[in-house]
């Protein structure tokens, strides 16, 4: 179970920043350097599962008022981080596209974190009932 919530994440996260990729004009991902995106994503990823819980208790703790942003907070720190990091695959380049990254990247994610699921349960329902002969 572990391992397909992790996949859920990560393909979310990807297709979030793909998203981004296709609607933003500064977001830029460097597809001749796919290896460099990879990792993007994954320390994407990690960087939200982990800046997320502890961003809301600073926020619980010395804002209260920004405990209903946590999620695009999280994510403009995490492409922050990301874009520093020095493995190329992703640069975001004017300030229009900083402001809107992180909405565009948190939404799409956050819906895909919620499809996913249910397209994976699908195919295994269908499968489980093929199964039986139904």
């Amino acid at each position: 179970m572990f391992f397909l919530r992790a996949l859920i994440f990560l393909a979310s996260a990807a297709l979030g920043l793909i998203v981004a990729d296709a609607l933003l004009s500064g977001f830029r991902i460097d597809w001749s350097d796919w290896w460099g995106f990879v990792l993007c994503i994954v320390i994407f990823a990690i960087l939200q599962s982990v800046l997320s819980p502890w961003i809301a208790k600073v926020a619980r703790r010395y804002a209260p008022a920004l405990l209903g942003g946590i999620g695009i907070i999280s994510t403009l720190v995490s492409l922050l981080i990301v874009v520093l990091l020095p493995i190329g695959g992703m640069h975001i380049t004017d300030v229009q596209s900083w402001i809107l990254a992180p909405v565009v990247v948190w939404v799409v994610t956050a819906v895909a974190t919620v499809l996913l699921p249910m397209v994976f349960i699908k195919r295994k329902v269908g499968e489980r009932r093929d199964a039986r002969g139904e």
